[in-house]
C-alpha cells in the first residue's frame, strides 16, 4: 500500500503521530501541559478553560476534517483525574463550548481563519496521563469511551436518585408524572453554568458537576483493560471504518509497521481500535 506526505495536514490522526514523535519528552514533562506541543497543530490553546487545545481545521478537507477538541487529564495514578468543567463526550458543539464572540477562543479561532461555523459539531479527545512508582500510561483516547449515556441521562438519572433518597427519608410522596417534569427541567448541565444571585443573601450559588470515571470507564486501570500495559503510548478510537486507513496515511507504511494495533473491548460501550507504542 502507498502512503503519502505531499501536504501539511492537521486532525487528532496526525497529532498522535507527533505524540509518537516526541514520546520521551512525557517523562520529562512534570506537568502535561508543560509537555512541548508543536503549536502549528493549533488554532486555539489555553489553560483552565475547556478544551485546552483546537486543532486546526483542513480548509479543503477529504479524509480529513481535523478541528478535534483535546483536553489534558494528568494524574498521579492510574486513575483518570476528575472532569471538572465539562461532562466527557463524544461530540460537542462549539456554540455551547464558546460564550460570546469576545471569548478567548472565538479570537484565537478568528485569529486562525476559522469560525464556530468552519466546524460546528467537533470530535472530543482526551490526552490523558496516568503514572505509578516509575511507570506511566499516556492515552489519547476518544470523549466516547466516557459517554456510555447521553449527558441529558446522565443527569437525569442522578437527579432521580436524589430524589427518590430524599422521598424515603422525609416519607413524602411525588406522582410520577411530576418526577418526569422536575426531571425533564434539570437534565440539562446549561441549568448549572450560571451563578445563581438570591436577593438578601450575602453570598451566591453556583451549582458545579463534576464527574468521575468508574472502574470500567477508567483506560488506565490494568484490571479492566490489561492490554493498556505500563509505560505505553495509546491512541484509543471508536471501531469505525477507515480508523486504520486515517492511521496508516498520517504515519507511513515504516512508521505504521511499528506500532501495536489491537481491537479492546470497552466494558459498557462496544469495541475499541488501539494503536499503542513504547514509552
Amino acid at each position: 500500500m502507498g502512503f503519502s506526505h505531499q501536504y501539511k495536514m492537521f486532525s487528532i490522526f496526525h497529532f498522535f503521530k507527533s505524540l509518537v514523535d516526541n514520546k520521551s519528552s512525557f517523562r520529562l514533562s512534570q506537568k502535561l501541559e508543560d509537555f512541548p506541543f508543536d503549536d502549528n497543530f493549533f488554532s486555539c490553546k489555553n489553560k483552565g478553560i475547556f478544551p485546552d487545545l483546537i486543532i486546526k481545521s483542513n480548509p479543503n478537507p477529504t479524509l480529513f476534517t481535523g478541528g478535534e477538541m483535546v483536553e489534558l487529564k494528568d494524574s498521579k495514578s492510574y486513575v483518570v483525574s476528575s472532569f471538572n468543567s465539562s461532562i466527557p463526550t463524544k461530540y460537542k458543539k462549539m456554540e455551547k463550548v464558546i460564550t460570546g464572540e469576545k471569548s478567548k477562543i472565538s479570537i484565537q479561532l478568528k485569529e486562525a481563519g476559522e469560525s464556530v461555523n468552519t466546524l460546528p459539531i467537533r470530535d472530543v479527545f482526551y490526552l490523558v496521563r496516568g503514572g505509578k512508582n516509575t511507570k506511566m500510561k499516556v492515552c489519547l483516547v476518544s470523549g466516547g469511551f466516557f459517554e456510555t449515556l447521553l449527558v441529558e441521562d446522565l443527569i437525569g438519572q442522578s437527579f432521580l436518585q436524589v430524589l427518590e433518597e430524599s422521598l424515603e427519608k422525609t416519607s413524602k410522596k411525588i406522582s410520577n408524572e411530576n418526577k418526569k417534569t422536575l426531571l425533564s427541567i434539570l437534565s440539562s448541565q446549561d441549568s448549572f453554568r450560571k451563578v445563581r444571585n438570591v436577593e438578601g443573601a450575602s453570598v451566591k450559588l453556583r451549582f458545579r458537576i463534576m464527574t468521575e470515571v468508574k472502574p470500567e470507564g477508567n483506560i488506565l486501570n490494568s484490571k479492566k483493560y490489561p492490554q493498556i500495559e505500563d509505560n505505553t503510548l495509546n491512541f484509543i478510537l471508536p471501531f469505525e471504518k477507515e480508523i486504520v486507513k486515517k492511521v496508516q496515511l498520517s504515519f507511513g507504511e515504516k512508521q505504521f509497521n511499528k506500532l501495536k494495533t489491537f481491537k479492546l473491548k470497552h466494558h459498557n460501550n462496544g469495541d475499541y481500535l488501539v494503536f499503542q507504542t513504547d514509552l
